[in-house]
């Protein structure tokens, strides 16, 4: 293929390795998803580990001046090494696993700084970056009364002086394995919206990219009492249903879910991508359509758009987003249900942010 018949950018994430993290499928668990690559122990020492079951030889470089780790391997396919004495200070690292410079996969940041290829086979997309003017987008540190941690999230905001005023926002969530960096990076989502803005075909809106990396019930929480009274804080919004929306694929989807059956009364517009109830029996099903039915009125009151979206058969949540909206069905609640095809896929979430945003407080 001709260089001219495609264009590859590097930004922030893994378009291979991110889509196969960002939803859950079923995989065998192994010791690199609960490991700590960096432990301060009780002696004061500091254990280094990476999990490399076929490596031959790993070793530690980096900011370290005179540091001796010498690592071994465990029968578990972790090598380590723990280290007597390391001065307080903050140091750039590496691992090197048999010659190759690995950055430590275990970093919380780790799909933020990988590469994306966008290859466009010269076609004018709309995910692509065009020659228009470019919204600013934030990363916000914030304490979480939720979690009593410090977490973080990505803002965007249009380009040119929308923002002075006060705006609708779009609360939109990645999926499972991902980070708040994930929508603007694999997702293309600021490109989207910068494209759709410059075009005229969006409303100015703020759009907010958490971090749902927790479990997808205490996500409601930090969601409504420590995010949005931060984004409240921070910018100038419009209150109310009609200037609120909500968004999430997969493990977001999940959320989302649990968000607005939560909170019926919140959001004007929501689009639960790729997701249902997860391994939900029938007694399980049974009553979310009795919390459904509960909540019905304060929806159809609150409720402008509500849409479910799917990646074709091939998605491996079709079936229990089949099920999910049965459970709608029963309860007597409206939605609008899509097709893309693409399985579940990044490919597939392009589209469906597209789509939702050109429908979103209009």
């Amino acid at each position: 293929m001709k260089t001219s018949n495609f264009v590859i950018l590097l930004l922030c994430a893994a378009m291979v390795s991110v889509t196969a993290t960002a939803q859950r499928r079923m995989r065998t668990i192994n010791p690199a998803d609960t490991l700590r690559s960096i432990v301060s122990n009780a002696d004061g020492s500091v254990s280094f580990r990476i999990y490399a079951p076929q490596a031959q030889a790993v070793s530690l470089a980096g900011d370290f001046s005179g540091l001796n780790a010498v690592f071994t391997k465990g029968d578990d396919g972790i090598w380590t090494a723990r280290v007597p004495k390391v001065n307080t200070d903050a140091y750039r690292y590496h691992f090197v696993v048999d010659g190759v410079k690995v950055i430590d996969p275990r970093w919380p940041l780790y799909n933020e700084i990988l590469p994306v290829a966008r290859i466009t086979n010269g076609e004018d997309i709309f995910w692509e970056r065009h020659d228009v003017p470019h919204g600013p987008i934030q990363q916000i540190s914030y304490h979480s009364t939720t979690t009593g941690q410090t977490r973080s999230m990505h803002v965007w905001t249009p380009a040119g002086n929308a923002a002075w005023k006060p705006l609708p926002v779009l609360y939109l969530i990645h999926g499972g394995g991902d980070n708040d960096a994930s929508w603007t990076g694999i997702g293309c989502a600021a490109d989207i919206l910068d494209n759709l803005y410059a075009e005229g075909k969006i409303k100015p809106m703020i759009v907010v990219m958490p971090h749902g990396g927790m479990d997808t019930n205490l996500f409601v929480d930090e969601l409504v009492n420590d995010i949005m009274p931060r984004i409240a804080w921070q910018y100038r919004i419009k209150s109310g249903a009609a200037n609120t929306a909500l968004a999430g694929l997969s493990m977001g989807g999940l959320e989302t879910l649990n968000i607005f059956i939560r909170y019926p009364e919140r959001f004007g517009y929501i689009n639960v991508m790729s997701s249902g109830w997860f391994g939900s029996d029938d007694a399980a099903l049974k009553g979310q359509t009795e919390q459904l039915r509960k909540i019905a009125p304060k929806l159809r009151k609150s409720v402008r758009l509500l849409r479910f979206t799917m990646g074709g058969r091939e998605d491996f949540a079709w079936e229990n987003c089949q099920k999910t909206l049965k459970c709608f069905d029963d309860a007597g609640i409206k939605y609008e249900y899509s097709e893309t095809r693409g399985g579940h896929s990044w490919h597939v979430w392009h589209y469906d942010l597209r789509d939702f945003a050109l429908r979103l407080f209009k």
